[in-house]
């Protein structure tokens, strides 16, 4: 049973995993929110389902991605569950690089070029970060290292 609290929870006392959680945490809550609430500019769930089923998303799968942003992106903030919300934000760049960003390739439309959109490399950054809190934890200031420190 201790193997898989700290599998879940445990954290390293890590500054650098706590700036990389706090700004994962900000992008997810708060393009999240966007999809969910209809906060910071967003059109809420109800028009993210029907966005989201013009590219074949099923609703059930587009509330599960917009949950785990919102929500995901929370627990990074808290650093409560970091290493599990990182795998669910991990599933959800790679599903939006495949159905999305992917053909578009690597690099940002900076020049707004009509009818092309943007590629995956912000995508590819997000996943990185994540990957980060998966490996370490969520680092100093978080719930998961009261509940289960590693190292000093």
């Amino acid at each position: 049973m201790d193997n898989l609290v700290e599998l879940v929870f445990g954290t390293y006392p890590s500054w650098s995993h706590l700036v990389v959680r706090l700004v994962l945490g900000i992008v997810f809550f708060a393009h999240g929110a966007q999809k969910v609430f209809g906060w910071f500019g967003g059109r809420g769930l109800s028009a993210t389902i029907g966005g989201f089923r013009q590219m074949h998303i099923p609703p059930a799968a587009t509330v599960l991605a917009a949950f785990t942003e919102c929500f995901g992106g929370l627990a990074m903030i808290v650093g409560f569950l970091a290493r599990p919300a990182g795998v669910g934000l991990v599933v959800v760049m790679l599903v939006a690089i495949a159905k999305v960003h992917g053909p578009n390739g690597l690099f940002l439309n900076m020049m707004m070029t009509p009818g092309k959109g943007h590629g995956y490399e912000f995508n590819l950054a997000l996943i990185a970060m994540a990957l980060s809190i998966v490996i370490g934890g969520a680092g100093l200031l978080s719930i998961d290292r009261i509940i289960a420190p590693l190292g000093n």
